[in-house]
Order: structure tokens, then C-alpha cells, then sequence
């Protein structure tokens, strides 16, 4: 049996896809990949999500969401896609060694924050160590926060949590950052901020929480150690889309490349999320793109009926 839809991915964007599609009566299909909920879910505390004025566990957002989806039809695989071929219509997918075919595909397998690798980053994620200061900073409020990282994002989420934390140290291995001018002339300018040069983290410590951070100076090897309650990184992304190298048209950085209206290189094809936002990369936004993949892909549907 073909599908009239797949989506690949079970974050906000997937789910909200499969949302739109279900209503739709597209009876579309989730590969739910390798951990439901995509980012969010990991994420303890969730305050920017809209409807939700008390705020609500990561996890409980992203169960609610597919509730919501499998009300209306949407049909979870809890399975990984392996391979993909876009040569011909309808698609094709192999997912733990089932194939499976579908007339559309909207690709919604987000992106992963590129970690520092250090001793107690992961204990300590959620508990002190965030990705993403726009999610987590409001609870750092008046508390010590170190910024790793040296471009634009370091500097920009930097700046934000100035508004919480009492204050902000950012910390970068070169001894030149690679933020843009304007960026670091308003960190510069703000009395919150400090920066910590030719420095690494080399290792996170804590008792149920964050609460120290051992530093080491790349250039003389000394090592010291600092009260700090929040660890914010930011030192790149990775989106997850090594599966469609070759298949569908990226830039340098691996992110898809899509119009306007979410159509990737191949028709038939959409993204939705962090596969290809570079730039917002908020589960609000990320539900967005899901909405509009699923009309866009409703339309295609639509149009490929009328001229089949």
C-alpha cells in the first residue's frame, strides 16, 4: 500500500505535520526516528510554548501533541528510517528493514546541538546545561552563566541572558571571537558581560545541579576552578539530514534547501524544522514549518491527482 503521506521526524514539526495532514484526511504515517519528541522532549521546563500559561514538562508537550495527531488518524512507527530513493513517485523508504512507499514526504528530522564532549555535560543536561538560552534562561535568574562559544550565536544568546543571569562570562578557545562587529560591540558595552579568552571547559561538576566548572587555559595548561550554575553552548548545530546527502540539494552546513514554501529539490519533498531553520530553531517556529509543509504537501497532492 502507498502512502499518501510520510514524515520523517517526531518533534514539533512532525508532529504538527501530521497534525495538519490527518485533518486533512491524508492519513499520514510518522517514523518517529530514534527519540520521540526530538529536542524538547530532553527539555525539563517549557515557558515560551503559547496556551500553556503554566508552563508544562518538554516531554508532556510533545505526548500532547501526538494525542492530538493520532485523534485525527496519524499512524506512529516506532521505527528508523534507514535509506530513502526520491529518484521516482511514489518514494521510496526503508525503515528497520520494511520498505515502504508514499506519494509525499515531509522531512522533519530536526538538528542535534553540537556538544562540548566534556565530563558532565550530559549528567548535567537539563540540570544546569542548556542548548538553548531562549528555552532556559529565565531560570538563571540572578545566577553565575558562562557562554561557550565564540560566533554569532554565543554572542547573541549572550547578550539575552544578561537579562537573568548577575552575570555572564563568555568563553571561547581562540583569543579572537568570530561574532560579527555590531554583536561584539554591544556585549562589549554591557557591564554584565565578560569574556574569557584561549579557554576550555574541561569538565562540569555538580550535586544534582550545576554548580562548578573546571576551566583550562589552552595556551599555559593552567587549570582553575569557578562557581557556575548555568552552562549555555553554543558551538554549532548538526542538523540531521546525512541521510538525504546526495539525494536532495544542502548548503555547506548540511542544512536542506528549501523556497519559500518549504519544497525542497526534489517535488513531492518538504522540510519542516531544523532540518532546514538555521536561524530560530524554537519548538513554536518549528510547528509552524510543520503546518505549512502539510498544506504545501496537501496542494501537491491535490495538483498531482488533478494531472495523473
Amino acid at each position: 500500500m502507498t502512502e499518501k503521506i510520510a514524515i520523517i521526524g517526531s518533534g514539533p514539526a512532525g508532529l504538527t505535520a501530521a497534525l495538519y495532514a490527518a485533518r486533512a484526511l491524508l492519513d499520514p504515517i510518522v517514523f518517529v526516528g530514534p527519540a520521540f519528541g526530538g529536542q524538547i522532549a530532553t527539555t525539563t521546563e517549557v515557558d515560551n510554548f503559547p496556551g500553556f500559561p503554566n508552563g508544562l514538562q518538554g516531554p508532556e508537550l510533545t505526548m500532547a501533541m501526538r494525542e492530538q495527531a493520532e485523534r485525527f488518524g496519524a499512524r506512529m512507527i516506532e521505527a528508523v528510517v534507514d535509506s530513502v530513493d526520491f529518484s521516482q513517485r511514489p518514494f521510496t523508504l526503508v525503515a528497520d528493514g520494511q520498505t515502504y512507499t508514499a506519494e509525499s514526504i515531509i522531512i522533519a528530522t530536526g538538528a542535534t546541538p553540537r556538544p562540548l564532549g566534556v565530563p558532565g555535560e550530559t549528567e548535567f543536561v537539563g540540570r544546569g546545561v542548556s542548548y538553548c538560552a531562549t528555552c532556559d534562561g529565565f531560570f538563571f535568574r540572578n545566577k553565575e552563566i558562562i557562554v561557550v562559544g565564540g560566533g554569532d550565536s554565543a554572542f547573541q544568546e549572550g547578550l539575552f541572558l544578561t537579562k537573568f543571569g548577575s552575570r555572564v562570562r563568555i568563553v571561547h578557545r581562540r583569543d579572537q571571537f568570530r561574532a560579527g562587529a555590531t554583536l561584539q560591540k554591544q556585549a562589549g558595552a554591557n557591564p554584565k558581560i565578560e569574556y574569557v579568552m584561549n579557554t576550555v571547559v574541561e569538565r562540569i561538576t555538580g550535586n544534582g545541579k550545576v554548580d562548578t566548572v573546571v576551566f583550562k587555559n589552552v595556551v599555559t595548561g593552567k587549570t582553575e576552578s569557578s562557581p557556575v550554575e548555568g552552562v549555555f553552548v553554543f558551538v554549532g548545530h548538526e542538523p540531521n539530514t546525512q541521510l538525504f546527502q546526495g539525494k536532495l540539494e544542502m548548503d555547506a552546513d548540511g542544512y536542506l534547501t528549501v523556497d519559500d514554501r518549504l519544497h525542497t529539490s526534489v517535488p513531492g519533498v518538504f522540510a519542516a524544522g531544523e532540518a532546514h531553520d538555521r536561524v530560530f530553531k524554537q519548538a513554536i517556529t518549528s510547528a509552524g514549518f510543520g503546518c505549512m509543509a502539510a498544506l504545501e504537501a496537501e496542494k501537491f497532492l491535490a495538483h498531482a491527482a488533478v494531472t495523473a
